[in-house]
């Protein structure tokens, strides 16, 4: 154990500082095993740390007695790598994007892609169920994940390192710990789901003329290209118009509209050009009204910079100062509802600048208020909780979930107990009393009252 350096104390939207009275960086799961169960029969809390860039503060302690912050960063091996099963079992403290290299090397893609990959480690991704840019074709790191080797609070070692796609033996602890955010144990290891890589990749960046015009354009898409479309990413005007301002070396090839889609589709070999597959999908979509000009990659390096355009939305976000940020989902069919009346119920507030952009083949939209120019979000400081209101309240009426892909941490607990579902609600203390009696793991995240 050690002293917590700075990077244990940190997040990455500089809202909270942590606490901690050390860091364990242990080097085993049996090490992990021991520092749970000497902190179980101290009462000492656990936050585990995976690459510190989640964005709801689930890795860090603002406040109460100081945690023992613990790091899997040394426990980063390959335990097995089963090609012709296309599985991959990793230690839990491995990078995400080492996760995909290790599948690259053998042929195969381990699909979970985010823009923090790397930096964060696939423990943090499964424990919070990370979603990234290619939920549509792949699912969520829940359904890329067939077993897991975890560490519960009173120190036990749950052996789930199963490589099965079938094993109906009982309750699914698995998924249990997938998602919950470290409350309810440590995950040490764990085999994930590959598959065969693409044989040819295409990317297009298309203009449409609404967020309704943008869903057809999808369902045209998955009919023309059933299974194949892997992204299909929302992209506001403001978000272009924040890149012209804080980053002017991202430049968009197409002149810019009110509303533009990013599509990626990947192919097997031997089903033609992606290039021809994506100007029958333009040509499709142009004869029914719904693009009005495009541009599709012709090479790797263009294909990077269409890429490019979506990937720094979220670094220009930062550098304008958002009043609040929302990771939501709403169902498919009422994504043009909620973006229509957002707005107009945030104006009642005040004015502010609104960029939304996202995961719209998942439904799963960031919408981020921002000052006007000339403004800051300390201006707004006071306005940001009604903020946040006014959008969740929203997304509640139209049946959609106010944390979409980032999960709830300690920023969302109040969320939870305001619009989650009572049955489950009594349901997870229940569980959460079983497995940590004490309450060490992760005080304060995503149940309150266990600090």
């Amino acid at each position: 154990m050690r002293p917590a350096e700075p990077r244990y104390l940190e997040e990455p939207r500089g809202r909270w500082q942590g606490l901690a009275g050390a860091v364990a960086l242990p080097r085993s799961t049996q090490d992990v095993a021991v520092i749970l169960r000497a902190c179980a029969a101290a009462r000492v809390g656990v936050v585990p740390w995976g690459g510190g860039t989640g964005l709801v503060g689930g890795q860090l302690q603002p406040e109460g007695p100081a945690p023992l912050v613990l790091s899997l960063e040394r426990m980063a091996a390959v335990r097995g790598i089963y090609p012709d099963e296309n599985v991959l079992v990793v230690e839990a403290g491995m990078v995400l994007a080492d996760v995909q290299g290790h599948a690259a090397s053998v042929g195969r893609l381990f699909p979970l892609s985010l823009a923090a990959e790397g930096t964060c480690r696939i423990g943090g991704n499964l424990a919070t169920n990370a979603g990234g840019l290619n939920v549509l074709r792949y699912g969520n790191a829940r359904d890329l994940c067939l077993g897991i080797e975890a560490v519960l609070p009173d120190g036990s070692v749950f052996n789930g390192l199963k490589r099965l796609r079938k094993d109906n033996t009982g309750y699914d602890l698995r998924h249990l710990l997938i998602g919950a955010e470290g409350t309810l144990g440590v995950i040490t290891a764990a085999s994930l789901r590959l598959y065969p890589q693409p044989g040819v990749i295409g990317t297009a960046l298309m203009a449409v003329e609404s967020p309704d015009a943008a869903l057809r354009l999808l369902s045209l898409a998955q009919l023309r290209l059933s299974g194949m479309v892997s992204a299909f990413e929302l992209i506001g005007r403001m978000g272009l118009e924040f890149l012209a301002e804080k980053m002017p070396e991202v430049k968009c090839p197409i002149a810019p509209s009110d509303w533009m889609v990013l599509i990626e589709i990947g192919l097997p070999e031997g089903f033609g050009a992606a290039e021809d597959h994506l100007a029958g999908l333009f040509e499709a979509g142009l004869e029914a009204g719904l693009v009005s000009d495009g541009v599709i990659a012709a090479s790797e390096a263009q294909r990077f910079g269409l890429w490019r355009i979506r990937e720094a939305i979220p670094e220009a976000n930062r550098m304008i100062g958002a009043v609040s940020s929302h990771d939501i989902s709403v169902p498919l069919s009422l994504v043009p509802e909620f973006i229509a009346k957002a707005g107009p119920r945030l104006a009642q507030i005040d004015a502010f600048r609104i960029n939304c952009f996202g995961h719209l083949g998942d439904g799963n939209l960031h919408y981020n208020v921002f000052p006007m120019a000339g403004r800051s979000r300390k201006d707004h400081e006071h306005q940001r909780d009604a903020v946040k209101e006014c959008v969740h309240d929203l997304v509640d009426e139209l049946g959609g979930s106010v944390s979409a892909e980032h999960g709830l941490g300690r920023l969302k607990v109040d969320d939870l107990e305001r619009y989650g579902d009572p049955g489950k609600l009594a349901a997870m203390r229940a569980i959460k009393a079983a497995l940590d009696p004490s309450g060490i793991m992760n005080p304060g995240a995503v149940l309150r009252g266990e600090a």
